[in-house]
């Protein structure tokens, strides 16, 4: 591979790198671009860590031979169990704590390396390997994001030469550059998402940032908040009460989500949603659907909590629908993204209402009303109540027990 190669390619890399790629492009078109100058490459692997809440960081994968490969998956925290012995068998562990940026490893040597994930490049007839780290400066890290790991491998008889080894250095840290560019702008897109709700999280990123700058729009309104929280969480042990919430939490947020709802707010133990009413009747089925998948949930929850031996409880739901505000709220140092107006207050003023007259759902009459058949004949009011900080009594209905 000569010099003009290398820049093309290099090129290439930057040019896709400010375009926006993925890094799953970015690391196909590399290979495959490194493959026709004559680098005869067989496998590739990327590892960068990312900040998300439920995985460590991505793996990217390229082959060669057209044979199947997962291109693109998430791995679990490393910190503990199977994972933690996992990693500390890998390469990139041991360059690591040996404070190295290179490692050449000889697959056809006898005996071969004996690192984890060796034994299925060796079965594919691979023969060598080079292994690179590239480490950020410790102000450019973010959390555990702080390198980016990659791993090149050949079949040829005789593994890389040297001036092909020489190439891979020149090549690979513009592409690390660009990968960790992808890894940034996903990252912001998981944050935004996981802090704000993926409605409010998609306005932000698409630049709606300005301080006092709101829509306004129709929604249905949810409130819901658990049965009980403050004695449970009283009574338990300080190390049960996050579990505690986030199981329940769970059950709630995701039947919204699958129901098409946008969570706002998370208060405790208390979390405020919208489905935009574009279509008031969609919405308000929307809503209803979600409460649906939400009890399923929460008994599938509760067998299990209980045969666990851990406290149990149910959401009050409050349901309602109105014009809001919805923008950016706050001062110029600190900004929220949420909803406002009398709607949200009648809302969470309906969901405590669920206590007194032991109710678990509620919904005002302007939801009853925008509701559409069958759903609203499962609808039977309770009677006239008069809301906290209300002026004035209003009906409230319930979902009818022995409806469908």
């Amino acid at each position: 591979m000569n010099d003009e190669a290398i820049a093309g390619i290099s090129d290439w890399v930057v040019r896709q790198g400010i375009a926006g790629a993925s890094e799953t492009e970015l690391l196909d078109g590399f290979c495959e671009r490194c493959l026709a100058a004559g680098l005869p490459l067989s496998r590739g692997l990327v590892l960068i860590d990312t900040l998300h809440p439920t995985f460590e960081g991505r793996a990217f994968r390229w082959r060669g031979d057209g044979g199947e490969v997962e291109a693109r998956l998430e791995y679990g925290r490393s910190d503990a169990g199977e994972a933690a012995e996992r990693w500390r068998r890998t390469s990139f562990y041991h360059m690591l704590q040996i404070g190295a940026d290179e490692l050449e490893l000889r697959l056809d040597a006898d005996p071969a390396p004996d690192f984890f994930g060796l034994d299925e490049l060796i079965a594919e007839g691979n023969t060598h390997c080079l292994v690179l780290l590239h480490r950020f400066a410790e102000s450019a890290a973010i959390g555990e994001m702080d390198s980016v790991y990659t791993h090149w491998s050949t079949r040829r008889r005789g593994g890389f030469t040297e001036p092909e080894m020489a190439a891979l250095r020149r090549l690979v840290p513009p592409l690390a550059l660009a990968m960790k560019c992808a890894s940034l702008a996903r990252i912001a897109e998981t944050l935004v998402e996981v802090y704000l709700g993926r409605d409010a999280g998609r306005r932000v990123l698409e630049g709606r940032i300005q301080r006092g700058v709101a829509d306004r729009i129709g929604a249905v309104l949810w409130f819901s908040d658990l049965h009980h929280y403050t004695a449970i969480a009283d009574g338990s042990a300080p190390d049960e009460v996050i579990p505690f919430l986030n199981d329940y939490a769970e059950a709630v947020i995701s039947a919204i989500h699958e129901a098409g709802g946008d969570v706002l707010k998370l208060i405790g133990d208390g979390i405020l949603a919208i489905f935009k009413a574009d279509d008031p009747g969609h919405a308000c089925r929307c809503a209803l659907n979600a409460e649906a998948l939400l009890r399923r949930r929460l008994a599938a929850l509760n067998a299990r909590r209980g045969e666990e031996g851990r406290p149990v409880t149910f959401a009050y739901l409050g349901l309602h629908i109105g014009d809001v505000f919805y923008g950016n709220i706050g001062s110029e140092e600190r900004l929220d993204f949420t909803v406002v107006g009398p709607a949200v207050n009648e809302v969470s003023r309906i969901a405590s209402m669920c206590r007194s007259i032991d109710q678990q759902i509620l919904v005002s009459a302007a939801f009853a009303t925008a509701t559409p058949e069958p759903e609203r004949a499962a609808l039977v009011s309770v009677g006239r109540y008069a809301l906290r900080g209300v002026g004035r009594a209003q009906e409230q209905f319930t979902l009818d027990p022995t409806a469908g």
